[in-house]
């Protein structure tokens, strides 16, 4: 995959982001990449990281000239926001797509680019800093039931209580990639005993702050032994639905669900029936099996669920910390090494 023509390859900017950071990666290696931005061809960013924006409502001759731009990249980054199923039949010189999401695998098979020859990279280890954060949130919020002392505040109601704890609790991170290993390192600075579902299952090397790691096959032994469960895990045909009505119902009274994953890892509707039915003690969601989540959903007016808008992840650094994987893999480009997160049409991921 390397380039070996002497001319410098065409890099199209394909997502909306800012004019620093496509700054930097024009003056990357300008004898050997020509970047390609026009930003009023692209969607208008929202906020700091928006990689889907507002689409623009372009004329005739403006489509042309975006399709124009995809026959003459090489490299693209991010997907073509205007249809992105058709890039193999556009974009004929297109031999790298670097995402801007972790998880593409579900993107790529819906669109059929997963049968094409193209390289895809992922910005997987971009969203673990914050999306840990989000899940030792989530634990906290209910381990010092905020919903209770907001239903308090509200009333002007001063009653003193007892806290509960977070430290000394174990929890369960299905998934040990690059999120869940942080989410491992953070919850254990906190106290809290993290055990561990991994394809692979046990291994000599177990990640920094995980005391057990354990099979797909010791899931359900697990569950009744642990006060929280946080899906971490790419969405696979193994993994989708992983979590459903079975698996909840073996899961403690008092434990805690937190998704940062794809929200078809659970089955919802059984997740619902679990929490309206007192089995569970909460959950705290990311992601959910349709976005936006409808506005006639019962998860949006329970007391016991926070729910996030699929922007746990999303912070203003995002974008640097992008690109940098981006810049190192043009980098490995150019020479023809191997592209940093390279994703593996075999494993969906």
């Amino acid at each position: 995959m390397a380039a070996t023509s002497a001319e410098p390859i065409t890099i199209l900017i394909a997502s909306p982001l800012d004019a620093g950071q496509v700054a930097r990666i024009s003056d990357h290696d300008p004898a050997r990449i020509r970047v390609v931005w026009e930003p009023a061809l692209l969607p208008s960013a929202r906020y700091a990281a928006d990689h889907i924006g507002v689409p623009p409502d372009l004329n005739e001759a403006e489509l042309e000239r975006w399709r124009a731009l995809l026959a003459e990249a090489d490299v693209l980054f991010d997907f073509d926001w205007l249809e992105p199923a058709k890039l193999p039949e556009r974009s004929l010189k297109l031999r790298w797509v670097q995402a801007t999401s972790a998880g593409i695998g579900e993107f790529l098979a819906r669109t059929g680019l997963d049968r094409t020859d193209i390289a895809f990279t992922t910005a997987s280890g971009v969203h673990a800093v914050p999306l840990a954060e989000f899940v030792a949130l989530s634990l906290l919020y209910f381990a010092k039931d905020v919903p209770m002392l907001q239903a308090r505040q509200a009333r002007r109601h001063w009653e003193r209580h007892d806290e509960g704890e977070l430290a000394g609790t174990r929890i369960l991170v299905i998934g040990l990639g690059k999120i869940g290993q942080e989410v491992a390192r953070i919850c254990s600075a906190l106290g809290v005993e993290v055990w561990a579902v991994r394809r692979s299952g046990a291994s000599d090397q177990t990640p920094p702050g995980v005391r057990r790691v354990l099979g797909t096959s010791d899931l359900r032994t697990a569950l009744p032994q642990v006060q929280g469960l946080v899906l971490a895990c790419p969405l696979t045909g193994q993994t989708r639905h992983l979590i459903g009505a079975r698996e909840l119902g073996l899961l403690p009274r008092t434990a805690v669900v937190v998704n940062i994953g794809r929200g078809n890892l659970i089955v919802e509707p059984a997740l619902v029936d679990a929490l309206e039915g007192g089995r569970l003690r909460g959950a705290a969601l990311d992601v959910f099996e349709e976005e936006p989540l409808p506005k006639g959903s019962p998860l949006w007016n329970m007391p016991n669920v926070l729910i996030s808008p699929h922007s746990a992840s999303t912070v203003a650094a995002e974008n640097g910390r992008i690109v940098d994987i981006f810049l190192a893999n043009v980098d490995r480009f150019l020479r023809g090494a191997r592209l940093i997160n390279l994703f593996d049409r075999e494993r969906g991921y």
